[in-house]
């Protein structure tokens, strides 16, 4: 049962690799090597990536210092690569 997620988020990864690959141009093959490269523990940290506010980022993921955040997802204040 605690594998559901992952398998779900595993199969559903696979499917978005192959739809990319099989396009055929150079941008969708090396987004598909992006795809199969992103894992499900790259999740959360993507989260707080995403958020404009360190403070509610470091919030989400429950760390004791904004630094900490800041370190570890690479925080940009916003939008990540």
């Amino acid at each position: 049962m605690p594998d559901m997620l992952s398998n779900r988020y595993d199969a559903v990864r696979l499917a978005a690799f192959n739809h990319a690959a099989k396009q055929g141009t150079p941008e969708m093959e090396d987004l598909a090597v992006r795809i199969k490269q992103f894992q499900f523990r790259d999740i959360r940290s993507k989260a707080a990536s995403e958020i404009g506010d360190l403070k509610a980022a470091s919030e989400l993921l429950d760390h004791t210092e904004e630094e900490i955040t800041q370190k570890v997802c690479v925080y940009r204040g916003g939008a990540a690569g």
